[in-house]
């Protein structure tokens, strides 16, 4: 039996969810039908109740033939894999992934699904293997001054590149870095994300090759939060990579969650409430753990854990301060400029807004403090622009000399 490679296990992941898909649509086109023909807070007849059980019929028999099927699929598709091995490092398949880890990277990893992306450091574009030999070779030219870069949802570490324009790349160079990429799902929950990252941390410094000067971090958008969360978790354990910690620049973090992933929520009851929509409702709760977990910034277990996280609740995180033996920057965006309407500058970035990446928030206890020469505010920017602003690399290279 030939071994497989990775193209024919992506494929077979590939060929799983397109059947957990077909069967999940199926389920809502079933449960739709069954509220037309049988209209809410009305008595049901023999003849509605006959229409019902010959559709559940065919319902059950699109499901059973999509599972029939899609056993053999993968057979079939595996005799593109010469095709498709040509575009396996392609930047187009790399970000199709990274989105679809974004959306439903809980999912996948629950099922095993091949489709899921595992969390590593990486280096052009490739993985890292975490003992000093291997990271020796990676990097010829290796200091002890660590630059880490960690990007938001449903991205991933080739993206943090953006009109030929790269952060840390510049940085790295100008300011003598040795520059890391984090590339992670971004699915799963921000906890989960932040305890690997935690894990993996403590790894890196232990094989680092030569004596570390010192971490810094950029982190843009979820990136913000899973690098709070690390730290909280790495600090309860007195994790040595901790100690080396000296700077934190964040890039439109939601430090107190979006408003976007709020709004969904709300569409979430909406969809509910209407009895003819609500087997579309469940359309709405196909969004991942880890952008529920945007709605207030969830940064530990404890802040999701044993709760809905589709129900409409206040904001009920634990409060983790920023710690005082590290120094934090933050940017936030705004679509218009200083003289711009006082809702668009509210509005923030299109996805977040200027006091949750500023950390600012109404309870003065969840205010994270930022000293005020350690935030800015780029106008004339959206979300994505932050990752090829012009001025934000002149703060950084001013902010991680």
């Amino acid at each position: 039996m030939s071994k497989k490679t990775k193209t024919d296990t992506e494929l077979q992941g590939l060929t799983h969810l397109i059947m957990d898909a077909t069967v999940g649509i199926t389920d809502i086109v079933e449960a739709a039908h069954k509220q037309v023909v049988h209209p809410p807070f009305l008595p049901s007849t023999i003849i509605q109740k006959l229409i019902t059980n010959i559709a559940s019929i065919s319902y059950q028999n699109i499901k059973w033939s999509t599972l029939f099927i899609g056993k053999s699929l993968h057979k079939i598709l595996e005799q593109l894999s010469p095709v498709i091995g040509k575009i396996r490092d392609s930047h187009k398949k790399e970000a199709i992934l990274s989105v679809l880890n974004g959306v439903i990277g809980d999912y996948l990893e629950e099922k095993e699904n091949p489709l899921k992306i595992t969390m590593q450091f990486r280096h052009k574009s490739k993985s890292i293997k975490l003992d000093s030999e291997n990271i020796r070779a990676v990097y010829p030219k290796i200091n002890g001054k660590i630059l880490l870069m960690v990007h938001g949802s449903c991205m991933n570490d080739i993206q943090w590149t953006r009109q030929n324009h790269n952060h840390g790349k510049i940085v790295a160079e100008e300011l003598n870095k040795t520059l890391i990429y984090l590339n992670y799902n971004s699915g799963i929950h921000i906890s989960s994300n932040g305890q690997n990252l935690n894990n993996s941390l403590e790894e890196l410094v232990q094989n680092w090759p030569v004596p570390i000067e010192e971490l810094v971090i950029v982190a843009h958008s979820m990136g913000g939060l899973v690098t709070r969360s690390a730290l909280y978790y790495g600090e309860q354990h007195e994790k040595n990579w901790t100690k080396h910690l000296k700077k934190v620049v964040f890039l439109g973090t939601p430090h107190h969650g979006s408003y976007i992933e709020r709004t969904g929520n709300y569409l979430d009851l909406i969809l509910e409430s209407i009895p003819y929509a609500k087997p579309f409702a469940r359309l709405g709760k196909i969004r991942s753990a880890g952008v529920t977990d945007l709605r207030y910034g969830n940064l530990i277990d404890e802040d999701w854990k044993n709760n809905d996280r589709f129900e409409m609740k206040n904001d009920q995180r634990k409060i983790i301060k920023l710690s005082k033996q590290i120094e934090f920057y933050s940017i936030a965006a705004v679509i218009g400029n200083k003289t711009a309407p006082l809702s668009t500058q509210v509005l923030g970035d299109t996805l977040v807004h200027v006091k949750s990446a500023l950390g600012q928030h109404k309870n003065p206890k969840k205010n994270l403090d930022f000293k005020k020469e350690n935030i800015w505010i780029s106008y004339d920017s959206n979300h994505l622009d932050l990752l090829n602003n012009l001025k934000i690399l002149d703060k950084l290279k001013v902010w991680l000399v």
